[in-house]
């Protein structure tokens, strides 16, 4: 009997032992959660008061209009229309899936392309607007609001849409807008920018983004628990984004793209006195309205494969050789340094013999004896090969550089490359290898690994047009990059001599009599830029084949005395630069002068 006791108590004292721990971790957990309720009903009280308040309050988002872009007369180059756009919120939807399915059926879009959309934007709150398509008719606007009871979750928003009135004209001046990326939002200060919203990606629309974007405003609505309004109890005003007037003029540029219809190449017409450009145009080209309709990939990757490379904008980003309008520093360079003066003659029989090798002149029956200024006027390459010669490549690469040539700008749209003036320390670092004097003769007409922007040779000739005071070209009527710089380190007196023999090649039957215009004292020079050998070109020519072997080049300023304007053409595979760009650079001076002079 004492034993089966003693095995009952022990018994007994397991159980409480383990009451005792359930009791504990009951206490513990009840303390817990009325923790939890202090913290939700005292410490974060405003939190849930906010979420509460969200299912009674909805905030509609009012699109600022963004700013309009003018050129320097008024002409209105980018406005904004009112436009409708569908979008989803995934929140009001019981079944993404059927959600999808109905919406692709009803707006008449790929089911596939929709998901890939609403996957692009999977980051995003429920509650946030997906946009799903842009420009809706009013058939559309109407079929989509009848059966608003029955897709709740598609909602249509009135937009300010982007509009380009004069399509391609001045496209990769103006840029374009694009939806913003998931990841460029998230850069912006919070709440700045929204999912679906367009931002500059080019162009004037890129550089001058933050000033021509406004700022959005709201209205806060009462809806039932069905989603209807109940009347509003706050708004905002949106306000509009800052205009912007350019420098370009309307006349000028649409010339300028006329005369490159049909071709590849760039015109840049630019006001030496302070850089203003009138004109900036580049060949082939686009309409940015096509960017204002949200781009499926293969939409886009069929545009940015175009072998024609209309999205490139060649004045700014384009690479080429300069030929004979590399004689404009060389022949400044020369002067100041002591090698030549205005005097200095040379005697072109159409070849010469320089370190063992033939270098030939374009011309090939040779020119006789030339001075500087007779030169410049028939672009004689045995002068520069002569001056080049005595220069080096070291004093050649100084002068062009100091000119400008080989650097960027500046100018106020973005994607300006470099260009490359070569020297001996360039070609140890990029191929390991000394410079040889023999590649000092071609440099010295503008050719061999030299490549420059026509935007670049616009400022150049600027700087010879101010006697030596550059300028930095800019599209910004006011608060853009106007002021001008200290002077070149070259003597005054060069300039002139060289000017000299720019206005014989225009209007003294040299080989820019092709821009001549009466009445206006224009200085220019031509260039012709060889891309294959003679001996090629001669082998296609014998094969029956059309040879364009040569970028055409022509770079000016009008008058001789206060110089008003400057002209830059280039057109590639145009063939000699008096044959093609100094004509269509006399159009434009022609035109400049009837309307300003």
């Amino acid at each position: 009997m004492n034993i089966h006791k003693e095995n009952i108590y022990e018994d007994l004292s397991l159980i409480l032992r383990r009451a005792k721990a359930v009791f504990l971790l009951l206490s513990i957990a009840l303390l817990l959660i009325l923790g939890y309720y202090w913290k939700i009903q005292v410490f974060s009280y405003k939190k849930y008061w906010k979420l509460a308040e969200a299912n009674r309050l909805r905030e509609l988002v009012l699109p600022a209009p963004r700013g309009i872009i003018k050129d320097r007369t008024q002409v209105i180059l980018a406005d904004n229309t009112a436009g409708f756009k569908a979008s989803l919120v995934l929140e009001n939807s019981r079944d993404p899936r059927a959600a999808c399915r109905n919406s692709a059926r009803l707006l008449g879009l790929d089911e596939r392309d929709l998901k890939a959309r609403i996957d692009k934007f999977r980051g995003a709150p429920a509650f946030m607007p997906i946009v799903v398509k842009d420009n809706l008719t009013s058939e559309e606007v109407a079929l989509i609001e009848a059966r608003k009871f029955e897709l709740p979750e598609l909602n249509i928003d009135v937009e300010s849409k982007r509009t380009y009135p004069f399509g391609k004209l001045g496209a990769h001046i103006l840029g374009y807008l694009q939806e913003l990326s998931p990841e460029e939002i998230k850069t912006d200060p919070p709440g700045k920018r929204r999912w679906g919203d367009m931002g500059g990606k080019a162009g004037i629309e890129r550089q001058y983004d933050g000033l021509l974007n406004g700022e959005d405003g709201r209205v806060i609505e009462v809806v039932d628990n069905l989603g209807k309004s109940r009347g509003e109890i706050g708004r905002e005003a949106p306000k509009k984004g800052q205009d912007v007037q350019l420098t370009l003029d309307y006349d000028l540029q649409q010339r300028a793209e006329e005369l490159l219809e049909g071709k590849e190449g760039s015109v840049v017409v630019m006001d030496p006195r302070d850089g203003s450009l009138l004109a900036l145009a580049s060949y082939p080209t686009f309409d940015p309205n096509g960017f204002i309709s949200r781009f499926t990939p293969e939409e886009w990757s069929e545009l940015a494969q175009d072998p024609a490379h209309p999205m490139e904008n060649r004045a700014i980003r384009g690479l080429y050789p300069p030929g004979s309008i590399f004689k404009i520093p060389m022949a400044l360079g020369g002067l100041d340094a002591g090698f030549i003066d205005e005097n200095t003659t040379t005697y072109c029989s159409g070849s010469t013999l320089i370190y063992g090798n033939p270098f030939n002149c374009w011309f090939l029956p040779g020119h006789g004896l030339m001075n500087l200024a007779n030169s410049i006027k028939n672009s004689c390459n045995i002068y520069f090969y002569n001056l080049g010669r005595r220069m080096g490549i070291e004093t050649i690469a100084r002068y062009a550089s100091m000119l400008g040539l080989g650097i960027r700008t500046g100018i106020d749209i973005p994607g300006e490359k470099d260009g490359l003036v070569p020297d001996p320390d360039w070609k140890r670092k990029t191929f390991h290898t000394n410079w040889y004097a023999g590649e000092t003769i071609s440099v010295a007409i503008g050719q061999g690994p030299l490549l420059v922007t026509p935007v670049q040779v616009a400022r150049l000739t600027a700087c010879v047009a101010n006697r030596g005071i550059p300028v930095t070209p800019h599209l910004l009527s006011s608060g853009g990059p106007t002021d001008r710089m200290e002077p070149v380190a070259i003597r005054p007196g060069s300039f002139e001599k060289v000017i000299e023999g720019m206005w014989r090649s225009v209007n003294d039957e040299g080989v820019g009599k092709g821009a001549h215009v009466p009445g206006f004292d224009i200085c220019g020079k031509t260039g012709s830029t060889q891309w294959i050998s003679r001996e090629r070109a001669e082998k296609l020519s014998q094969q029956g084949k059309s040879v364009k072997k040569t970028h055409s080049w022509f770079t000016g300023f009008a008058p001789r005395v206060n110089p008003r304007v400057v002209v830059t053409v280039l057109v590639e595979f145009g063939g000699m630069g008096g044959a093609t760009a100094a004509p269509l650079a006399g159009e434009l001076f022609k035109l400049y002068k009837e309307k300003y002079d």
